[in-house]
């Protein structure tokens, strides 16, 4: 069929509009008054297409998403498509799959769109229009009865609304939402009447696209949900741990209650040495694949006998995660599974579709598996001639060690097979699964080990110095180099978000200050306070030398250990320290570093060997330059540097003159830098899935960040708390923009109850000001205060309140735990945080807790934060 494109947009002198579809690009005609137009040729059905602005033969922009239009097998010999610009709308959070595959998700009837005998189709972009609530046309146009009658849109194809009329004249005519089983009007768009002028000729098609329904505060939805990691679920069927099927009891009781999310942890494979320390869900061995702690045996097809319940009762039993034992029955129960069914499961359709969709990650993944188990580490760089990724190498590998790598496979689809059915489960009942993507990835990992030019290996992830941890953060991981990245367009990022939009609608972002600039910290060093941004704007040694630093300088650039600095740090072991580890005032090479002095000392038993250890560290972060290492004779300020000995010997000038430089440092002179980076790199990552992102933006936030996480629609991560204010001492949910997740806590903090006895003297000014108490706080958070706490939460402008279920118990004397310090997930400052929390009662009692269940509801409804009853 004949098709022309018609489009109005107003360009600069140079520039012209494109057409594109696939491979195809259409230069279009300028005609008169900013409407530019092609003509193609198309087949039935969909044709998905774009227009995008050029200038100088190169693309200059493009619109936020493709256009999709229905070409139709008869009614027609000619088609006219007129259409609109799609930039990002403000409510772009509506078109993710979070609502349109679960929360708005429309009644199923499984009708098509049916074009119908008309010859002239209207398009309407309606996508916070709810499930119990249809779209309709009124009109002067007689087949709309003079606006005596509403004629319901189709919303087969939601966000999208479409009607086919057959008018002869040109007509008025408005949007209006209607009771879906009532069909009375609940309201009528803004504005003034709409006018279609434009009526199709003898033997044309006419789509009127890009319609944009006019309402103030449509978008105004609210909804709840629960943030629980899953192997902290206790379940009557798990196996120790909480398993991908128990989410569907976890999802039953989010419905019953009136919630609409449930939020995870990260469920990537983290095994790397088979101890506690891989309870980290954040150091994953694959951004891919999915952690075996999370299969359920019998789900997967395991007949249990007396050993296997006995196992069973016995790690269920415990109060808390034992890693170590789940993994290792649950990989001897798999090998056996894998052992009994693996010869039957490979022939399987369901198999061959998933080892086809999954081909490029699976077989290297497995791989790196099977060579782990084989040199007993997860250390590629020493695993001999396989330390380097070579395709050709590991086919032989593949060849002679099929068993090891199918096992791994088999494992990856059962995974995704019940993790799959968890997330369909979710949608069916309207509730959406929120993941986690961590901004890293393990240093030895199969991401590393296939993509090295995607990493740079000679830095560490981690996060400058907060009130979760006063040296900073050392995640280990390596840094991105997006340099890399940008030239196949972000594919092996894109690739990740993709994988796991199979699973989730909503995802958060950890740390999404990564995609502006990171913390990277030097490979030999522990301490985040030894850290830099990268990337960033270091400053020369003329600019330093303005202010009256002259560079290279070793006053300010190494550590100084004179013997005042030495007595304080070291008291009466000085003069010991200054024999065995310093010549010249300063550190010998052995102790130069701090992981050379993590090596000396390790982590010794001795106190006095700790404080000699200790002191060391602090004292090789005591400088206040750090040196670029890409770029010799341009320094980074040391972040907290004021806090050093190097900054209290200068005088009150030099003081003074490196305090403006640090202000403009960490708090001016990158904004438009980093927020150039973020914008480069984001809307190609939001826009490889349908899902809604949100960000992790706590900590040290320039200027730019909420400025672009608003533009984009990623929503940010508000705790009362954790205020974002400069000055205050806890934040407003009543202020919190809409666009945001609000919370109570997060797994990187204390539960509320805990939090509550930490610091008195704050929690009396909270008490006092925040909740308008009167006289002492309680030394206890009582569940009456927890439910004034929460309802604050509740009642705050976020689009999303998703609270810990250790903060929604808190609000019931009776469910929650005993002592709430059990109920920490992870401590920051602590690298070595075993992460095993688990509920005291099962989800299973959960559900029957029926008042408990109300009470929620009550609040929910209350804050107007669930549907209507």
């Amino acid at each position: 069929m004949e098709v022309i494109f018609e489009i109005e947009y107003r360009t600069e002198w140079g520039q012209r509009l494109v057409w594109c579809s696939g491979e195809r690009r259409i230069a279009m005609e300028y005609r008169s008054d900013g409407v530019w137009r092609c003509r193609t040729t198309l087949a039935a059905g969909d044709v998905e297409y774009g227009y995008e602005v050029e200038a100088d033969g190169r693309t200059i922009r493009r619109e936020w998403r493709p256009h999709r239009q229905v070409i139709p097998q008869r009614g027609a010999a000619r088609m006219s498509v007129c259409d609109r610009w799609s930039d990002r709308p403000t409510d772009a959070p509506f078109y993710t799959s979070a609502f349109t595959r679960a929360i708005f998700a429309r009644p199923a009837d499984g009708k098509p769109f049916d074009e119908g005998q008309g010859r002239l189709e209207l398009q309407v972009e309606a996508p916070t229009v709810r499930p119990d609530e249809v779209l309709a046309i009124a009109g002067n146009a007689p087949e709309l009865g003079g606006w005596q009658r509403f004629v319901a849109l189709d919303d087969s194809d939601f966000p999208l609304w479409r009607v086919v009329l057959d008018a002869a004249t040109p007509f008025e005519y408005k949007f209006v939402r209607l009771d879906r089983r009532s069909r009375r009007p609940i309201v009528w768009e803004e504005g003034e009447n709409r006018r279609c002028d434009r009526l199709p000729a003898a033997g044309e098609r006419i789509v009127v696209a890009g319609l944009r329904l006019r309402e103030a505060n449509a978008s105004a939805w609210r909804g709840a949900g629960t943030a629980l990691p899953l192997f902290s679920l206790r379940s009557a069927s798990g196996f120790g741990t909480g398993e991908f099927p128990d989410l569907r009891k976890l999802i039953d009781w989010a419905a019953a209650t009136g919630q609409r999310v449930v939020q995870l942890l990260p469920v990537n494979d983290t095994i790397r040495t088979g101890t506690r320390s891989d309870s980290y869900p954040y150091n994953a061995v694959s951004s891919f694949a999915l952690h075996p702690l999370y299969l359920s045996l019998i789900g997967a097809g395991l007949q249990p006998d007396a050993r296997y319940r006995r196992q069973q009762r016995r790690l269920n039993a415990l109060p808390a995660v034992d890693y170590e034992a789940v993994m290792r029955l649950k990989l001897d129960w798999a090998r056996l599974l894998f052992r009994r069914t693996w010869e039957t499961v490979r022939t399987t359709d369901g198999y061959a579709a998933f080892e086809t969709q999954n081909r490029l990650w699976l077989e290297p993944y497995a791989a790196f598996s099977a060579l782990r188990d084989r040199f007993g580490t997860a250390d590629f760089r020493q695993w001999g001639e396989y330390a380097r990724y070579d395709e050709q190498r590991l086919r032989v590998f593949r060849n002679e060690n099929r068993a090891a790598i199918d096992f791994y496979c088999f494992l990856q689809y059962h995974l995704h097979s019940q993790l799959s059915d968890a997330s369909r489960y979710a949608r069916q009942r309207g509730v959406v699964l929120k993941g986690d993507i961590p901004i890293g990835v393990s240093p030895s990992s199969a991401d590393v080990w296939q993509y090295p030019h995607l990493f740079h290996l000679d830095g560490q992830a981690g996060a400058p110095p907060d009130a979760f941890a006063a040296t900073g953060q050392n995640w280990g991981f390596p840094t991105y180099d997006w340099e890399a990245m940008a030239r196949d367009g972000y594919g092996w990022w894109r690739a990740r978000l993709r994988k796991m939009g199979e699973y989730f609608d909503i995802y958060r972002i950890d740390h999404i200050l990564g995609f502006f600039r990171i913390w990277e910290i030097p490979a030999d060093a522990l301490h985040g306070l030894l850290g830099r941004f990268r990337p960033a704007l270091p400053y020369t040694r003329e600019e330093l030398a303005a202010a009256g630093f002259l560079l290279p300088d070793a006053r300010y650039t190494r550590p100084q250990a004179t013997d005042d600095v030495l007595r304080e740090l070291f008291g009466r072991a000085a003069a010991e320290v200054k024999r065995r580890y310093v010549a010249d005032g300063t550190l010998r090479p052995e102790a130069a570093t701090q992981r050379g002095v993590w090596r000396l000392f390790g982590d010794s038993p001795d106190r006095r060997q700790r404080r000699i250890r200790d002191g060391l560290l602090r004292l090789l972060d005591d400088v206040l330059f750090l040196e670029d290492r890409e770029r010799p004779g341009h320094y980074h300020p040391r972040i907290a540097a004021q806090a050093t000995f190097a900054y209290r010997r200068l005088a009150p000038a030099q003081q003074r003159a490196f305090d403006r430089l640090y202000e403009e440092f960490f708090y001016r002179r990158h904004d438009d830098f980093w927020r150039d980076e973020a914008l480069r790199k984001l809307p190609a990552l939001l826009d490889a899935t349908a899902m809604l992102a949100c960000g992790e933006d706590l900590g040290m936030i320039p200027a730019c960040v909420p400025e672009v996480m608003e533009r984009l629609g990623i929503l940010s991560l508000e705790i009362e708390r954790m205020p974002k204010t400069a000055g205050t001492t806890f934040g407003d949910p009543r202020q919190y923009p809409y666009l945001s997740v609000g919370t109570t806590s997060t797994h990187d903090m204390s539960p509320l109850r805990s939090w509550w006895c930490e610091d008195t003297a704050l929690t009396q000014r909270y008490f006092s000001e925040v909740l308008h108490r009167r006289g002492k706080a309680p030394a206890e958070c009582t569940p009456a205060l927890c439910r004034q706490i929460v309802r604050r939460t509740l009642d705050g402008q976020s689009m999303l309140a998703v609270l810990p279920l250790q903060d929604w118990l808190a609000t019931d004397g009776g469910l929650r735990r005993d002592d709430p310090d059990e109920e920490r997930i992870n401590r920051p400052d602590d690298p070595n945080n075993y992460w095993r929390y688990r509920m005291h009662l099962t989800i299973e009692e959960l559900l029957a807790s029926a008042e408990f269940n109300r009470s929620i509801k009550r609040m929910l409804r209350t804050s107007d934060r669930t549907d209507k009853p």
